[in-house]
């Protein structure tokens, strides 16, 4: 497929069934996939349009040198491969995001994202964890999801003593660790990572799903807001399938709250009634909530991000029978 090729014609050959591989120039394949996303909203539509890559290489005219960021993205080279134009430019966008990082106001500080790993662009909910009062016995809190490792950073700066940041993506690991490293350099006395075989220090990032070994004083959570199947990578930072991270985080937390202990849960786009339904159930009370208005050009006319502060109630969690 080349410069030839017009948008119909393209997805009339893609909705019954091809896969179009893309020989002209890049900046007009670029085009194409505008266009025909003007037509369709269909991912596997849109995915069809395929880029030729030889050890990350595209041989094609005006193309850019994409080298370094898929090795961020994939990993080594392995040959031919054929990527979605879709799917390399959001390579090419996580690479650009990374590379100049996102400065955030609650650190004075820079942060920079990895490929898959969700990326405080938005960041009205860090400002949340920031403003928050902190409770006045707390010593030790986990930050779960963490993601960039950017809420973990925010408790430490605040001065929790010990912060333990926990997350299933080994990518999200690498990110929080090199994220932290960095804060090491500009402020010594903000965190202190933990890596395998070294001494501990102020802030543990380790692998793991949801919570580590023992208690905290203060459990943080800002799980995927979306309960869809996730399709892509990049679609794990943002899709709970089942809301399966949000049910096992307040499901869980009671039994790793320290007494007097609070759950902080960072929520948007869920009707109120389903979480409190959700908070019951799990056996947790409400002691507080702040909200802020999202300022993103995206958000809703009525969104709001939310921080609800939890802690057990007398009542044990319900488990619903199969």
């Amino acid at each position: 497929m080349d410069d030839s090729v017009s948008a119909d014609r393209a997805l009339r050959l893609i909705r019954g069934g091809s896969t179009l591989r893309w020989e002209g120039d890049f900046q007009n394949a670029r085009q194409l996939l505008a266009a025909l996303g003007r037509r369709t909203r269909r991912v596997h539509h849109l995915n069809s349009l395929l880029i030729a890559t030889t050890d990350y290489e595209i041989r094609l005219r005006r193309a850019p040198d994409v080298r370094r960021a898929c090795r961020q993205a994939y990993g080594p080279p392995t040959g031919d491969r054929l990527i979605p134009l879709r799917e390399l430019l959001g390579v090419i966008g996580a690479h650009q995001l990374r590379e100049r990082g996102i400065y955030l106001q609650a650190l004075d500080a820079r942060i920079h994202p990895h490929y898959g790993v969700f990326a405080p662009t938005r960041s009205e909910y860090v400002d949340l964890v920031a403003a928050e009062p902190i409770p006045p016995t707390a010593k030790v809190a986990f930050d779960i999801g963490t993601g960039t490792g950017v809420l973990a950073a925010v408790l430490r700066r605040r001065g929790i003593a010990k912060v333990v940041a926990t997350d299933n993506n080994p990518r999200a690991v690498a990110c929080a660790r090199e994220n932290l490293a960095a804060l090491v350099v500009s402020d010594p006395k903000v965190v202190r990572t933990h890596e395998a075989g070294n001494t501990p220090g102020a802030i543990e990032v380790v692998e793991g799903d949801l919570f580590p070994a023992g208690r905290a004083d203060l459990i943080v959570c800002n799980p995927p807001w979306v309960s869809k199947r996730p399709r892509t990578l990049l679609d794990t930072a943002v899709f709970d399938e089942d809301s399966r991270m949000l049910h096992g985080f307040l499901y869980g937390v009671r039994e790793h709250l320290n007494p007097g202990g609070e759950a902080w849960l960072i929520m948007g786009l869920r009707p109120r009634d389903e979480l409190l339904t959700l908070f019951r159930k799990a056996g947790l009370r409400v002691v507080g909530r702040s909200s802020v208005v999202p300022t993103h050009r995206r958000a809703r006319v009525d969104e709001t991000t939310d921080l609800w502060r939890l802690c057990p109630s007398d009542a044990a969690p319900f488990v619903e029978e199969a």
